[in-house]
Order: C-alpha cells, then sequence, then structure tokens
C-alpha cells in the first residue's frame, strides 16, 4: 500500500488527502492563516491514522455487544464503539462507523486550538461538519429525485455535525434494498452507524428479484461473515416497494426517538420516506451555494 497522499484539487480550496481505503475532501472557511494552521494540523494527523486502525482491525471487526464496551487504543477506534454500542441490541460491529469516525477525528484535528466559520471532512459521501454560531452549511443529498429537492441546510442552531449515506449501491456491502439512505445525526460516526443499520432495515426477505451473495465469498476478510449483502434488485411491485421502505422507517423512526439520530431520508424504487424534520422537498433557491455531498 502506497503512503499518505496530499494534494489540491483543481479550484485550490479543497484538500485532497487519500491513504488506502480513506479517501477524504477537506475544506475549512474563515480568517486565512487560521484555514493555513487548520490544514497543516489535518495534514499531520492524517499521517498515521490508518496505521491505528490497521493495529486494531482484528478486535473492531467483531461484533459490539449493548452495555459492554471495550477498550480501544486509538481516538478513531473509540469514536466507532462508541457511536455502534447505543445501537448493539442487534448484530453491529464498529466497521459500521469507521467512515464517519474517520471524518470525526480529521474534523477534530482541523478544529484544534483554531477559529474557524465552517469546516468539513467529507469521506467519501459520509461528513464530519463544523459550523459556529450564525454560520450554515448547504448539502448535497445523493439518491434525490421525483419531486424531491436536491439540497438541504443545516444552521449552527440544529445540532447536526454528521451526515452520512447507505445503501446496496454504495461502496460499503448490505443487507439491505434501500438505493440510498441519508441519515443526519450529531456526529459523523453516529450518522454512518445509524445509516447502516436503517438501509439494513429496508429490505424484503426472501423476495426473488433480489439478488443476495455471502459477503465472505465477496471479500474474505469482511466482518460481515457468511451474511447475504444485495447484488442486485429487480422489478419490485408498488407494494413492495412501499412495504420495504416502511421496514426502514420504523428503524428511523426509533432511532430518532432515542436521540440517535436528528433525521434520514430513505429512497428505493423512486420512492422516499422522511423521518423527522428534513425538508427536502422545497425548490433549491441558491445553485450556486458551495454544498457538501453526501
Amino acid at each position: 500500500m502506497d503512503g499518505p497522499r496530499v494534494q489540491w484539487l483543481q479550484d485550490g480550496k479543497r484538500l485532497h488527502l487519500n491513504h488506502g481505503p480513506i479517501d477524504l475532501i477537506v475544506q475549512a472557511f474563515g480568517e486565512p492563516r487560521e484555514c493555513r494552521l487548520a490544514y497543516e494540523q489535518a495534514i499531520a494527523r492524517f499521517e498515521n491514522i490508518l496505521i491505528e486502525l490497521v493495529e486494531e482491525l482484528p478486535e473492531l471487526r467483531l461484533p459490539a455487544f449493548f452495555l459492554a464496551p471495550r477498550s480501544f487504543a486509538g481516538p478513531t477506534a473509540r469514536r466507532m464503539e462508541a457511536a455502534v454500542m447505543p445501537l448493539a441490541e442487534c448484530f453491529i460491529t464498529p466497521m459500521a462507523a469507521v467512515a464517519g469516525s474517520v471524518a470525526d477525528e480529521m474534523l477534530a484535528a482541523l478544529l484544534a486550538g483554531r477559529k474557524l466559520d465552517r469546516a468539513y471532512v467529507n469521506n467519501g459521501g459520509d461528513c464530519a461538519l463544523h459550523i459556529a454560531r450564525g454560520q450554515s452549511m448547504g448539502l448535497a443529498v445523493a439518491g434525490t429525485g421525483n419531486g424531491m429537492a436536491d439540497r438541504i441546510t443545516i444552521r449552527a442552531e440544529d445540532g447536526v455535525r454528521g451526515v452520512a449515506t447507505s445503501g446496496w449501491r454504495g461502496r460499503s456491502f448490505s443487507l439491505g434494498i434501500a438505493d440510498a439512505v441519508t441519515v443526519l445525526a450529531r456526529t459523523g460516526a453516529e450518522a454512518d452507524a445509524a445509516a447502516t443499520l436503517i438501509a439494513n432495515a429496508v429490505d424484503l426477505p426472501g423476495n426473488p428479484a433480489i439478488k443476495r451473495t455471502p459477503a465472505q465469498d465477496l471479500s474474505p476478510d469482511t466482518d460481515l461473515g457468511a451474511r447475504l449483502v444485495t447484488q442486485g434488485v429487480g422489478t419490485l411491485a408498488l407494494g413492495e416497494v412501499a412495504r420495504a421502505l416502511g421496514n426502514g422507517l420504523a428503524v428511523a423512526e426509533d432511532f430518532r426517538r432515542r436521540g440517535l439520530i436528528a433525521g434520514s431520508v430513505l429512497f428505493l424504487g423512486g420512492e422516499a420516506r422522511i423521518s423527522g424534520s428534513v425538508v427536502l422537498a422545497a425548490p433549491n433557491r441558491n445553485p450556486r451555494e458551495e454544498v457538501v455531498h453526501a
């Protein structure tokens, strides 16, 4: 594996950090000196973050157990465990929160001792956000269409600092059939873990239109073992789409009532369901606004 790579994107505003499976876009807004120091801090932290995770990977691939948290040495691993613990009444491993936890850890490094108006770390669509008082940030949401707007605005007072998207079409395996599930939460790690489980719940067990394969046949080192992951979804009847979305929505509403997420939106087969006060139906007011793509 090549070592960490650091480069600026063509616009000269966004920092691209890549090391193995970690692929980050980082941007800070504020006074130039504060931004410059923040970027330097982020680059320094990025040097070791993957190495730390690899050292604890065997344990991170094991299921979490409700009321039995484990002790991890690295801060990113600890974030992962903390994010999945409240959800561990069903099968989940800390790997369900890895992308969001890396984003959170990198954002913490970016912000340490700095005064920034806004900042984000985007890890393949799973994002950690910093929004100072009086500020807001636009998010472009995957899976929109059919009358849904393609962006939302997060204000500082909303308390949302993490956004993550999961689904069978994404870069990670899914047990469900959601085209996409986007979750807003207090941290990137919490959003990532919740999006994974909600997307898993958007499902029609036993439906012959769904192609599934044991995860370990696709990736021998996966934390999912022999569990069947979705590899294709054929034509579904209208009622079947509604039923699958309803299954996922029930889980999303439970998480929201328990205070684990702020809201979510679920997409499947041209239909969508919303949990919480996530407003996606309004038209875009400012198409040129800089947005984070979740």
